[in-house]
């Protein structure tokens, strides 16, 4: 076996059993990961200088063919209603096909940190097969300083080959791709799929395991911070808009996806962001947009023109075409990954049934009623099948990451929440005066003034009432926001249809939170969507 490249020497690939590879490479640079990624034909030369990667069938994450492995240290911890269990010895075959697998062939090894804080930082070790995999995790998570790749010691191993094909009866998964995570021995296997957000995504699993049990609350969330120190925290799943409406540029960014909650605040734990690239234009996003264009930046299924231009509009090979970026490349970003308590909490949805108001304040149990449901709708038109506004609940803003039962995490950020004092707000960036096809997109410009009053505080002198179909707070007036936006109803040219689709989308919510009602106290229970007016006449 050849190696090349700093790192620990008795840390080598043969004490996981990794042997007869051909050759190692640790801890490559960005420039000599370009030169093998280019040399060895698994990614392109942009125009603009980033290194543009296609990931073939899988353009996404493949949650149907995650595993966690059931031992006697995780039965008792896992949420096994959302995360499928693989037996030890199934993973062991798993583990001892893919290390015989790897012979002969050239690996790249990234020794890196998942977590800012120093307490609760998971060193870790990614292995895989493609040059350009291993520059796009040398990306996303934090990047230690070169002086101390001698002494590295992981605590998490990532084995990431994209050519291995898992054999369903002989490993115990249910197709040829395969994300196995055996959470008790800090190893996670991935074969089948070249789509790199899965090895970003595994180490948020682990994180979103290990830091409960240390009474810090993992979030799929982004974060930025004002020159006051006042933190806020945008929860929100995929395309609601927790990338763009944190990278603010009067704010610090601390991150776009994945942080913790600790004893001394919010920590980043990641070095970079993974933007999506879509539609992505210099006017409306012009930091992410720069940042496209910059050396060292991977872009994912993005395509590119004659002249290898990105035409960000073309979403001929996925909608999920992705910017992946060392954080540094936004402006105003955070040199230490590190903030205080959070002040404010945003829960951000994007409400394809156009009946949710663009903010609402939200008590304590509010917020973790919709912390727990996670909602945010797929509009018409996304899959195959889908003809009109679908609801998705994905609890915790997250389940595919969620190991533990939701209740954990919920409980959790209550407590957080409370010892605090932190304000929470409900926003939704999705479609006002009509559902999706009817209505329009809420207008960017609404949402960011609505957002700068709710993280100044001046929202909370506003004047509210009180939603009659979802009982949350809603602010009346506010300056520089016309004030019809802020009564859905009264955006429909039909407010009976108004009310109908309403009560579909609350009775929704009420039949997805029934898992939950056994593991929250009356008053979160009491949280859900009716008819309050009605209720109190």
């Amino acid at each position: 076996m050849e190696e090349f490249g700093l790192r620990n020497p008795s840390n080598g690939l043969a004490a996981i059993g990794l042997e007869n590879i051909s050759r190692v490479y640790y801890n490559l640079s960005e420039v000599e990961l370009y030169e093998e990624s280019i040399r060895r034909g698994e990614a392109d030369l942009t125009a603009d200088g980033a290194l543009r990667a296609r990931t073939g069938q899988h353009t996404g994450r493949s949650p149907k063919d995650k595993f966690v492995v059931r031992d006697t240290t995780t039965d008792g911890q896992i949420w096994w209603d959302n995360n499928k269990p693989m037996s030890p010895e199934h993973f062991e075959l798993l583990r001892q096909d893919m290390l015989a697998h790897a012979a002969g062939k050239t690996l790249y090894v990234q020794d890196l940190v998942g977590g800012a804080d120093v307490e609760n930082a998971l060193p870790t070790r990614v292995i895989t097969e493609l040059a350009w995999h291993a520059l796009f995790i040398r990306n996303l998570l934090i990047r230690p300083k070169r002086e101390t790749l001698n002494g590295f010691q992981q605590k998490l191993t990532i084995i990431n080959l994209p050519s291995f094909k898992a054999d369903p009866a002989r490993h115990g998964c249910r197709s040829e791709t395969v994300i196995a995570c055996d959470l008790a021995n800090g190893i996670v296997l991935i074969g089948g799929t070249s789509y790199a957000g899965e090895n970003k995504k595994s180490v948020f699993t682990v994180l979103n395991y290990l830091l409960p049990a240390k009474g810090v609350m993992p979030m799929h969330c982004s974060a930025n911070v004002g020159k006051q120190g006042d933190t806020a925290v945008f929860f929100g799943l995929s395309g609601t808009g927790k990338t763009t409406l944190s990278a603010d540029p009067t704010r610090t960014l601390i991150g776009d996806d994945e942080h913790g909650w600790g004893e001394t605040g919010v920590f980043n734990f990641e070095g970079g962001c993974y933007a999506k690239a879509i539609k992505l234009s210099a006017e409306a996003e012009p930091e992410i947009y720069a940042a496209t264009r910059r050396f060292g930046t991977v872009l994912e299924n993005v395509v590119l023109d004659e002249n290898r231009v990105p035409d960000f509009d073309d979403n001929s090979l996925t909608e999920n075409t992705r910017s992946a970026y060392p954080l540094h490349f936004i402006p105003n970003a955070s040199e230490t990954g590190l903030a205080p308590h959070p002040k404010t909490i945003i829960m951000l949805t994007a409400d394809a049934f156009g009946v949710m108001p663009p903010i609402a304040r939200l008590t304590p149990e509010q917020a973790m009623y919709h912390f727990l449901s996670g909602y945010t709708a797929k509009v018409a038109g996304t899959e195959k099948g889908v003809t009109e506004p679908e609801a998705t609940f994905s609890t915790c803003f997250g389940a595919p990451f969620m190991p533990r039962h939701p209740a954990e995490y919920g409980n959790l950020l209550k407590e957080l929440i409370a010892r605090h004092g932190v304000d929470c707000w409900l926003v939704n960036t999705g479609w006002t005066g009509g559902a999706y096809g009817t209505g329009k997109r809420m207008p960017i410009k609404a949402t960011r003034a609505l957002l700068t009053a709710a993280l100044n505080g001046s929202l909370k002198a506003a004047d509210f009432r009180v939603d009659a179909n979802f009982g949350f707070a809603v602010p009346i007036a506010v300056d520089g926001v016309e004030s019809s936006i802020l009564d859905p109803q009264s955006t429909w040219t039909d407010g009976a249809a108004y009310d109908v689709q309403a009560q579909k989308l609350a009775s929704m919510f009420i039949a997805n939170f029934q898992k939950f009602e056994d593991h929250v106290d009356s008053k979160v229970k009491d949280a859900a969507p009716g008819t309050f007016l009605a209720a109190a006449e």
